[in-house]
């Protein structure tokens, strides 16, 4: 079972692989088992125990019948929980459609809703307008710089 487990390090046993994942984890009051892998970043997916997901592997020990064919998703949306109630295996295309969208950019622009899908814009437009703008200022410095350094 262990053996499906993409970058999961040999060595480890079901048992030996459950001490580690718990060792290295802790349980948040939410309920979520939070692990800390390799990076020191909260909240995005960790890896651990070579180079395997967290998740993943804590979904193959604790839960069992993993399937390499389908995507492991997080119940709670916290990406580096570990908690075996919150995993679920789903296709990739259900795991995407479940994915949950955040109503804000990562600029605090609040994100418009897609007529077409009634999903939110995967773009912010305030944010692609202020990257043009730069962009167009930056092209204008460099034009005017090479204008300015030639004689003929």
């Amino acid at each position: 079972m262990l053996s499906q487990v993409t970058g999961l390090s040999r060595h480890f046993t079901e048992e030996s692989l459950k001490a580690y994942l718990l060792a290295r984890s802790e349980r948040l009051p939410t309920g979520c088992l939070i692990v800390r892998g390799y990076g020191s970043r909260r909240g995005v997916h960790q890896k651990v125990a070579g180079r395997a997901w967290a998740h993943v592997a804590a979904y193959a020990v604790f839960v069992g019948g993993y399937r390499p064919d389908l995507d492991v998703h997080h119940v709670c949306d916290v990406a580096d929980c570990i908690e075996p109630t919150h995993l679920r295996q789903l296709s990739h295309a259900e795991n995407c459609r479940r994915r949950r969208q955040q109503p804000r950019c990562r600029n605090g622009h609040d994100r418009e809703v897609d007529p077409a899908t009634g999903r939110f814009r995967r773009v912010c437009r305030r944010c692609n307008s202020d990257a043009q703008k730069r962009w167009r200022e930056r092209r204008a410095a460099e034009v005017a710089e090479a204008r300015a350094s030639y004689r003929p």
